[in-house]
This record gives structure tokens, C-alpha cells and sequence, in this order.
């Protein structure tokens, strides 16, 4: 017996979620990641040298906000109720826009916005809109970038 598809539930475009628990940005984190997409930009790994840039620490490689983004996308792909089989989805297209690099020492929280959700029977389409800000010492918040992912859901056999 096959399983039945989930269709994305239409109802959660417009919906937001809350701020996520705090993401402490690393130095190792930063250096992992650069390692990873083989990254030669040593601002990614010298203190040194991004200080030298007039940067506060490390700079994240610019596509380290999808770390971020993704785990605040979590918490709308595991809503039982929203209707999301990861199993079927991949990653359609990727924007970011940036207000400041990510540095390491940051404290990032994310407001996860849920776009766009298009049903269709082969290949339903979901929007989010992750805006990620650095969490100042004041307790007030520094928008850092927005992240724009869109999902690509397939259908049924």
C-alpha cells in the first residue's frame, strides 16, 4: 500500500512565526562553513585580517545566512499541520539581502514569514522570507538579512 501525498496547506501563507531561540554565531562555525565551500577569503578564518578590513571579527561567507534561515524554516516544515513532506521538497531558488555581514560573535534570532504557497498536483511552490537580526545588548534588534527560499514540493505518484 502506498502512502497518500500531503498537499502544502494553503492557509499558512501569511502566517509568522515567532523569533527563534537565539543562534550564536562562531568562529569555528564561520570556519567550517568557508572550509565547506571551499571558501580562500581569509576574512572567513583570520581575526587579523578581517580586523584589518575594519571588521569587528571573522566575516561569514555570505551564503552562511541559509544556515540560519533553514533552521528557522524548521519550525514550518515540522507543523504537522501544514501539510510539508520533506521527503519531496528541494531548495528552488535562494536570495539574500543584506544589511551588514554576519560576523562572528553575532547573536542572530529569525522571524520566519511563510509568503507564498502554491497547490498544484505535480510540484506545489512554497515562499518563506526568513528576516534574521543580531540581538544587541540593549535587548534591541539589528536587521541583518533577509533570506528569500523557495520550496519545491513534488506531488503524488
Amino acid at each position: 500500500m502506498s502512502k497518500q501525498a500531503v498537499t502544502p496547506n494553503q492557509e499558512y501563507a501569511g502566517r509568522v512565526y515567532e523569533l527563534t531561540a537565539p543562534y550564536q554565531v562562531g568562529r569555528e562555525k564561520v570556519a567550517d562553513f568557508a572550509r565547506a565551500i571551499s571558501s580562500s577569503n581569509p576574512a572567513n578564518f583570520s581575526v587579523e585580517v578581517a580586523r584589518g578590513l575594519g571588521y569587528p571579527d571573522v566575516v561569514a561567507p555570505t551564503t552562511f545566512a541559509v544556515v540560519i534561515a533553514q533552521a528557522a524554516e524548521s519550525q514550518y516544515i515540522t507543523d504537522p499541520d501544514a501539510g510539508i513532506d520533506f521527503s519531496r521538497v528541494v531548495h528552488a531558488d535562494e536570495r539574500f539581502t543584506y544589511r551588514r555581514p554576519i560576523f562572528a560573535g553575532d547573536e542572530l534570532v529569525t522571524e520566519l514569514h511563510v509568503d507564498k504557497v502554491q497547490v498544484r498536483s505535480a510540484l506545489s511552490m512554497v515562499t518563506t522570507r526568513a528576516e534574521i537580526s543580531a540581538l544587541l545588548a540593549d535587548g534591541s534588534l539589528e536587521p541583518v538579512v533577509t533570506v528569500i527560499s523557495t520550496l519545491a514540493i513534488r506531488g503524488g505518484e
